[in-house]
């Protein structure tokens, strides 16, 4: 249900952005870095939603991919714990059931 509100609330986005882009089609004047020029805007409008939308997808992903490593690394971390517990817990029983050899291990 979550993944279908985020397609719905997506369409809704894009639908209200091409509305708006096509009611606004007047040349207008654009200041670049290295000069100025004149464009549509809706030309304007759409590359700025374009570029919005690959900066968050590329901000998330490098998000995801940090989690990811994170997740790895705490699951290698979290068996190599209980591989030490079970170690443990393996020598204990041996220790009960042949008390002399713990004497010996001292």
């Amino acid at each position: 249900m979550r993944g279908q509100s985020y397609v719905i609330l997506a369409i809704i986005f894009v639908i209200i952005v091409a509305v708006f882009a096509v009611i606004n089609v007047d040349p207008v004047e654009v200041n670049y870095l290295f000069g100025s020029g004149e464009a549509p805007l809706i030309l304007v409008i759409l590359f700025s939603v374009l570029m919005g939308g690959i900066i968050t997808a590329s901000v998330g992903l490098i998000k995801m991919i940090h989690l990811q490593r994170e997740r790895k690394y705490l699951l290698a971390e979290n068996n190599q714990l209980k591989e030490s517990v079970e170690e443990d817990h393996t020598t204990e029983v041996e220790n009960k059931e042949n008390p002399d050899a713990e004497q010996n291990n001292l």
